[in-house]
């Protein structure tokens, strides 16, 4: 909740509220043991005047950071981890981390069939059978059950009970537009929470903005201010066309001279030893 909050800041500019239906999951297609989370959520939130503002586009690398470095934030606070082993895992090509946001629900058969999918079981019975000879448990898995795994039944009952969850432990849970005090609080006013007014921001505006703000938090250099006049520049379109772009250099007779950014690994390094510092982590 928190990360995509603070992306909704870095790619509106606006405190907005967002409504989601977060849904933990800790299981795989093989049963085994694989935490992550599904949300279904709006396409961008209200602000406090209660006005919607769309989000038409979503970052998963950028939420992808955001999210890992809240993860990491809550278990030092919790002390469950240590600084050594953050920067360990920061340093790896693959932290474990990931971010898919491709799926969309343009019709409410979609958004259900998506909500379908976020609470469906960890197991499915077409899919489980008993070897008798070989006296194993089998589980089909993967797209229309192609890949097959067996074990034995101790295993087979370690795996099924290891993702019950614990006595009073919510696995769904909703957020702000969608969360029932919020909803309750809009109808005492009178109003209907469904129908917020929306308002459609530039489809440009989000991306541009997001990735020059993500790269004053980092770099500390504002790609958007103009070197010669100190002007505030505006993104009009990109070009992707190596011949065009060839060109336009050829022309404007410009020569690059670029220094190597800081890795990611330094830039980590450098949050931790601030964070660590201030007593604070990030």
């Amino acid at each position: 909740m928190r990360a995509l909050l603070k992306f909704f800041h870095i790619a509106t500019g606006f405190e907005l509220m967002p409504g989601i239906v977060a849904v933990i999951q800790t299981f795989g297609d093989r049963i085994n043991f694989h935490p992550h989370i599904h949300v279904l959520m709006t396409e961008g939130g209200t602000t406090p005047d209660g006005a919607f503002h769309r989000v038409s586009r979503f970052h998963d690398e950028v939420i992808q950071e955001i999210f890992t470095h809240e993860v990491f934030s809550l278990l030092l606070r919790k002390k469950l981890i240590g600084i050594p082993l953050v920067e360990k895992i920061l340093c790896w090509r693959h932290t474990g981390f990931n971010v898919h946001s491709k799926v969309r629900a343009q019709t409410r058969r979609e958004a259900e069939r998506v909500g379908k999918y976020m609470i469906r079981p960890l197991l499915s019975l077409k899919r489980l059978f008993f070897d008798e000879t070989a006296g194993k448990v089998c589980y089909q898995y993967s797209r229309h059950g192609s890949q097959e795994e067996s074990m034995d039944y101790l295993e087979f009952i370690a795996r099924v009970t290891s993702h019950i969850p614990d006595k009073g432990q919510v696995m769904v849970r909703y957020y702000g537009l969608y969360s029932n005090a919020h909803r309750g609080k809009m109808r005492r006013a009178g109003v209907d929470p469904s129908h917020p007014p929306i308002i459609e921001d530039e489809l440009n505006y989000v991306p541009s903005k997001g990735w020059a703000e993500m790269i004053r938090k980092v770099y500390e250099i504002d790609p958007l201010l103009c070197p010669s006049c100190g002007g505030q520049m505006k993104v009009i379109s990109f070009i992707e066309d190596p011949k065009a772009i060839d060109k336009i250099i050829c022309h404007l007779k410009i020569t690059f001279q670029a220094e190597r950014p800081p890795s990611s690994h330094v830039i980590h390094q450098e949050l931790l030893v601030a964070a660590e510092e201030q007593g604070e982590y990030f």
